[in-house]
């Protein structure tokens, strides 16, 4: 339920206690090439080791359904499990105060599609939109769901959209995630007031948010409904992607890579490339192309 680094808030599943737990010694020394061996979300096997002090060691990590990481922005070669066996991945953007970039979005749908997890992209903070940043974002959400990714419009402050938003979580297990500053924690404390999520305001001077979840924690909000709220992502590494895999990844590319010349065609410079045909059609958007580039070239595109 929780990951602190070096304990774990594992839940029994039988009676809902929730034990303090530690991670046996051989999950440590195992070559993993993760920063944790361990994510909010994974089932486990666990011994109770003190009842008064309420600790537990995990003994076993039981076969994931899937999971979602992210390359380590502290550990070359290495990447960093963000969840384990959810439903869905939730991105909250802003395109003010603080502002989520295009290749950022791009980047967490892209990491969803290779873990083969559905997503879905939340803007939040209308109420600080003019008509032109609305405008805009309405093309935005056009664009993505024409590719197939459910979008919905947020505010916590005048309760917008929130039925919805707590409409599409219910039931499932689903991982919140998106910049500093986005307002995760006001959002979820709109549906679900008894967590009293901490929350912080922006910094004015940098146009950045605060980090104010320091760990992974998965919530329950009802039943079968539960959220695992994660530290704000500054930058968000592919991990385990070849170069010539990205493009499977982004449904519009996806579609045309048999139209190419070239079967390993990677869309930058290659003759006969049906995906850069495409993106001088206007059938590709120019954005994602982009964003497809910046990734090929494993470069932070967050700004």
């Amino acid at each position: 339920m929780r990951s602190t680094g070096s304990w774990y808030d594992v839940r029994d599943k039988e009676d809902g206690h929730v034990w303090k737990c530690r991670l046996k010694g051989k999950f440590k020394i195992r070559d993993l090439k993760v920063t944790n061996p361990i994510a909010v979300g994974d089932r486990v096997q666990y011994d109770i080791e003190d009842e008064v002090e309420n600790t537990g060691i995990i003994l076993d990590i039981l076969p994931r359904d899937n999971y979602i990481i992210r390359q380590s922005v502290h550990k070359t070669a290495h990447s960093h499990l963000l969840a384990a066996n959810v439903d869905q991945a939730v991105l909250i953007a802003t395109l003010v105060f603080p502002r989520t970039s295009l290749g950022f979005i791009d980047r967490f749908l892209v990491t969803a599609e290779s873990f083969r997890i559905p997503a879905v992209l939340i803007f939040n903070k209308q109420d600080l939109l003019n008509d032109e940043a609305k405008e805009f974002q309405q093309e935005l959400m056009d664009l993505y769901e024409s590719l197939g990714y459910r979008c919905l419009t947020t505010t916590a402050i005048d309760r917008e959209g929130l039925d919805e938003f707590a409409q599409l979580l219910d039931g499932k297990i689903s991982l919140l995630s998106g910049h500093s500053g986005v307002g995760k924690s006001s959002l979820v404390n709109a549906i679900a007031p008894d967590l009293d999520l901490r929350t912080q305001n922006v910094s004015t001077f940098a146009n950045k948010g605060v980090h104010t979840t320091t760990f992974a924690e998965m919530f329950e909000l009802g039943p079968d409904t539960y959220l695992i709220d994660s530290p704000g992502i500054k930058e968000l590494g592919l991990a385990d992607m070849q170069p010539s895999e990205i493009s499977h990844y982004l449904p519009e590319m996806r579609e045309r890579l048999n139209e190419c010349r070239f079967h390993n065609c990677l869309h930058v410079n290659e003759p006969g490339c049906a995906v850069k045909d495409a993106v001088e059609n206007g059938e590709i958007a120019i954005s994602r192309f982009e964003s497809y580039l910046s990734m090929l070239g494993n470069q932070d595109n967050r700004k």
